[in-house]
């Protein structure tokens, strides 16, 4: 994700610095577009929140600890108002979404590598640490509307493509039973497992969120982004229930 943050960074530096000779007609642009009810918005934000099946399957028997991630977003938007109160949104968004799991699990489908075993698969008793860390090039489509002349909401739906994906871990301090529930019991003190590339690269979902002016080009907003489909490929079998990403993004913007 930092790299993609850091190339994104150096090209727009780039772009301003070759375009200021231009910014006198760019100015001229922009207004000519908010006479008509355009609006373009810049926005930078963290997401906090987690992947997760829902509800809870009876094999996790218990959360024991979760940690969110340093997880960004970048996001450049364009508006158009229809009027005085509706109005719709496309934007395109730079986003990372992860967090770490500790969790109990009993019977959990699992496919992993221990030092002394190899590779083993069955089903999982014990504790089981999970990081994920996805980055993501996002398209959101939303309807706008305007509460008041400095609050406005907005909800609709996004398709996101996988640019890098995480998701691995280590399962600890536990027993696997060799491919059934009445498998024979294989004791582990620790085996790593990854998952990563089984990944789906594409997903979608549906987002809603509120949108506060607090000066005149300075906006502060909260987003809520609910994935619909699951994180992983339709042929992945060895987690046996679908993860959905769910995050809360806040942070500024600034409007033109």
């Amino acid at each position: 994700m930092n790299r993609y943050i850091i190339s994104l960074i150096a090209g727009v530096l780039c772009l301003s610095s070759s375009g200021l000779y231009a910014q006198q007609d760019r100015n001229q642009s922009i207004l000519r577009l908010s006479s008509k009810g355009f609006e373009y918005e810049v926005k930078a934000g963290i997401n906090i929140g987690g992947t997760s099946p829902l509800p809870l399957p009876e094999e996790i028997r218990s959360i024991d600890r979760y940690r969110p991630s340093l997880a960004l977003s970048l996001e450049g938007s364009m508006s158009k108002w229809f009027g005085s109160k509706w109005g719709a949104q496309v934007a395109l968004r730079l986003e990372n979404k992860g967090m770490k799991t500790d969790a109990t699990v009993k019977n959990y489908s699992m496919e992993m590598v221990g030092k002394e075993n190899g590779h083993m698969k069955g089903m999982w008793t014990g504790g089981v640490h999970t990081q994920v860390n996805n980055s993501y090039l996002t398209l959101p489509l939303s309807a706008l509307y305007r509460l008041s002349s400095r609050v406005s909401l907005k909800g609709g739906v996004y398709a996101s493509y996988l640019l890098e994906g995480d998701f691995s871990g280590t399962a600890y301090n536990g027993y696997l039973r060799d491919e059934t529930p009445i498998g024979t019991k294989i004791f582990v003190s620790e085996a790593t497992y990854d998952f990563s590339d089984d990944l789906a690269r594409f997903s979608w979902g549906v987002q809603t969120g509120v949108s506060w002016r607090a000066f005149k080009h300075l906006n502060v907003f909260g987003d809520l982004s609910w994935g619909l489909s699951d994180i992983f490929k339709k042929d992945f079998e060895t987690i046996t229930f679908s993860m959905y990403p769910i995050y809360l993004t806040v942070g500024f913007g600034y409007s033109f």
